[in-house]
């Protein structure tokens, strides 16, 4: 039987639908018979993960929007009401005189406007390394979405197609035992060649049970990444997908080291810690601000009379702090910053050899992947065409059962093994995407 995987696409299809359609639909804008590409687009807005990296995101403007209000005019009001006990008294021309009334109450509104002050230095120039790094962690979470969902969508089609030759087993087997069983009962052969045919589609029908518990599986999983709950339906297209035609890749393309997220990711760390030594000099620097204030004051020895007379005052003026000793606690703190930096440069030198060999050891998959795939292929094209041949002569009564079924479980084993070879290198290929920086996240 020739092995066609156009109609291999076409039944996985169908069997995605059936499998769909029996479950509860809650998948929102996803459409009913999902691709890769829907697959994709769907995860990079309803992914978990990528929901909270965009509230990361929202998180971090709340942040910088709350430090940069330092800026502004910082308005407050006090307000206090005494009532003396006992007066206290002052002497004067040789007598203790009682100085002020029993009663007193005050409301003070007072102004502050920072002039100078190293933090809010810092933190003005520090917005655009914030953003960025957010953004940058957006950007890393949705390569791994797209990485994560594309080769769980694969490993997903490779189960439907390996259920496909199960099924494909099955029939081959099913009319073998018939035949089998029709001759022992003409008395042409005995009871052995129609045992063994029995044991082989026993075996065969347990392979499919597991193989659709462990598509189940598949599709749970996928479940996760896109966002949706287990008990949720999901429809899946194969149509069109043709794995062979997404395994060729260009392997003479370098690394470009600045297209990894993750180095980006570190030199804005390496970013925001130089401006952290900075912000570390500043500390040298006097606080400077501007006050404004007026205030309501109230004064009576009757409690009920407090607040018959206001006694207003106000004032302006600027508040100078010069930090001039704090223990060498300025000196240690720019020190210890200095020396993070030099951290951060042997990190980035350590991922750029990280990165060489993360490229290095996805290309030698790809490649061993590659080699495995071809041969997997040309063993399948010599065992299809080896079990046609002895079933011709099987029929003819040129070769025995046995001869028949070893033909026959080494061509289902070829296929199986053909597919799962081409699963390793699309997923492999998905790899050398990742390590180079190239993984598209804009579909």
């Amino acid at each position: 039987m020739k092995f066609n995987f156009k109609d291999l696409f076409i039944y996985a299809s169908i069997a995605a639908v059936s499998l769909g359609s029996a479950m509860a639909q809650d998948n929102r804008n996803l459409s009913s018979n999902a691709t890769l590409d829907e697959l994709i687009n769907f995860a990079l807005s309803n992914k978990i993960e990528v929901k909270q990296a965009k509230i990361d995101q929202e998180i971090a403007e709340r942040e910088i929007a709350s430090a940069l209000s330092g800026w502004f005019p910082q308005i407050n009001a006090n307000g206090n009401l005494s009532h003396f006990i006992q007066l206290p008294t002052a002497y004067i021309n040789g007598q203790n005189i009682a100085m002020g009334q029993k009663n007193t109450s005050s409301l003070t509104f007072q102004a502050d406007q920072a002039i100078i002050n190293p933090g809010l230095f810092q933190a003005s120039k520090a917005a655009q390394f914030i953003r960025q790094q957010n953004t940058l962690n957006l950007e890393n979470t949705k390569i791994n979405t797209v990485v994560d969902v594309s080769k769980a969508y694969y490993d997903i089609l490779t189960s439907e197609e390996q259920i496909n030759i199960i099924n494909e087993n099955i029939a081959r087997i099913q009319r073998q035992y018939t035949d089998a069983n029709a001759r022992y009962e003409t008395g042409l052969v005995d009871k052995i060649d129609y045992k063994r045919a029995q044991i082989s589609l026993n075996n065969a029908n347990a392979q499919l049970k597991s193989a659709l518990e462990i598509r189940k599986y598949k599709y749970d999983y996928l479940k996760t990444l896109l966002g949706l709950n287990p008990t949720d339906g999901l429809n899946l297209s194969f149509v069109g997908q043709d794995m062979e035609a997404n395994v060729l890749l260009d392997t003479s393309e370098l690394v470009q080291i600045a297209n990894r997220v993750e180095y980006r990711q570190l030199k804005n760390l390496q970013d925001i810690q130089k401006l952290n030594t900075q912000y570390q000099k500043w500390n040298y620097l006097p606080r400077l601000s501007a006050f404004a204030n007026y205030g309501l004051n109230y004064r009576n020895n009757a409690f009920a009379d407090l607040y018959g007379n206001n006694f207003p005052q106000s004032s302006v003026g600027l508040t100078l702090s010069i930090p001039i000793f704090q223990g060498t606690k300025r000196v240690q703190e720019i020190r210890k910053s200095e020396l993070q930096e030099t951290r951060l440069e042997m990190d980035l030198e350590n991922l750029e050899n990280q990165i060489g060999a993360q490229y290095s050891a996805a290309m030698a998959s790809y490649r061993a992947n590659t080699i495995e795939w071809r041969n997997a292929k040309d063993n399948m094209d010599l065992s299809e065409e080896v079990y046609n041949t002895i079933k011709l002569q099987y029929d003819a009564g040129l070769k025995t059962y046995l001869e028949l079924m070893t033909a026959e479980t080494d061509l289902k084993t070829s296929q199986l093994n053909y597919l799962n070879s081409l699963y390793a290198v699309l997923a492999s290929k998905l790899d050398i995407q990742k390590a180079l920086g190239t993984v598209d996240i804009n579909n």
